[in-house]
């Protein structure tokens, strides 16, 4: 069981890259915090579990029999019973001191689901672009929240409340890696919880060489059809589909993405839920915001 007087824990999904995570978790190791982290295996065939186990014998390892994507960071959440969860990549981790700072965040706004941090990419610490567009977030930010509202993040710079985390249903395993977020962002929001960019939240990551980058492209393309097919109005999901389409005759990835999602069609149809007009409406802000 883990310590209730640490108000946050961490949650590592990996898969193969054990060199990484022990990268990883020597600087999670040195916060000032010392947060319980649990690290979630997908499978991996590089002997990570038992290598994490022998060298960092304070973190729960949870071994999964299939690589379940983002959605394997649902196990470490629930493993954990820490009232707030951050994610970490096995190639990102939290600045010190900021942890204790998202806890005290989380207790002063009882409606906040969802911390974004900033995510300084590389030696050289550039912001992320995705960081730049959230600090400019069309939506402001309303009394009580602690900076502009957002309806996505960073998997690898958030911070949970756990509870709002799981009422979502955390991550759909559907979606592997790559692009998982903004569904789960969508349906915090349709459950009213606030997700909020906060810039002073600092992590880094160090994006691991081992990563296929066409592949991440076929990935989101998918995604970002099924997220819009699965949640938004039927105008958003028509423009969404279109732009895809465009897209798939000039990049073969995102051909394949297409299909990938087009072959899912009857699962979406089965799970589609329209998001409440409220959050509707703050989606299509920043669809417009971003064309």
């Amino acid at each position: 069981m883990e310590s209730r007087s640490r108000p946050v824990g961490v949650v590592i999904a990996t898969r193969n890259r054990v060199h990484g995570l022990c990268g990883t978790l020597e600087r999670l190791r040195a916060l000032p915090e010392r947060p319980p982290v649990v690290v979630v295996d997908n499978a991996s065939t590089d002997g990570s579990p038992d290598l994490v186990k022998e060298r960092f014998p304070e973190v729960r390892v949870i071994k999964l029999k299939q690589n379940l994507g983002a959605a394997a960071r649902n196990a470490g959440v629930e493993a954990l019973d820490t009232p707030f969860v951050a994610f970490c990549d096995d190639d990102s981790w939290w600045a010190p001191g900021i942890l204790d700072a998202a806890a005290e965040t989380f207790e002063t706004s009882p409606k906040l689901g969802l911390l974004a941090g900033k995510v300084l990419v590389g030696n050289d610490e550039r912001v992320d672009p995705t960081c730049d567009l959230m600090a400019k977030s069309p939506l402001g930010q309303p009394p009580g929240v602690p900076g502009p509202l957002i309806l996505g993040f960073i998997a690898c710079g958030a911070i949970v409340r756990r509870e709002a985390f799981l009422q979502a249903g955390g991550f759909d395993s559907h979606f592997g890696i790559g692009g998982e977020e903004d569904h789960l962002a969508l349906s915090m929001a349709a459950l009213g919880w606030d997700l909020a960019y906060v810039e002073e939240l600092v992590a880094y990551h160090h994006p691991s060489p081992i990563r296929d980058k066409d592949a991440r492209l076929q990935i989101i393309t998918r995604n970002r059809l099924w997220t819009t097919w699965l949640l938004r109005s039927g105008r958003e999901v028509t423009r969404a589909t279109l732009e895809a389409f465009a897209l798939a005759f000039t990049s073969p990835r995102a051909r394949r993405g297409v299909v990938q999602a087009v072959r899912g069609l009857p699962w979406v149809v089965r799970q589609r839920r329209k998001l409440p007009v409220a959050v509707e409406a703050m989606a299509r802000t920043l669809s417009e915001a971003e064309t």
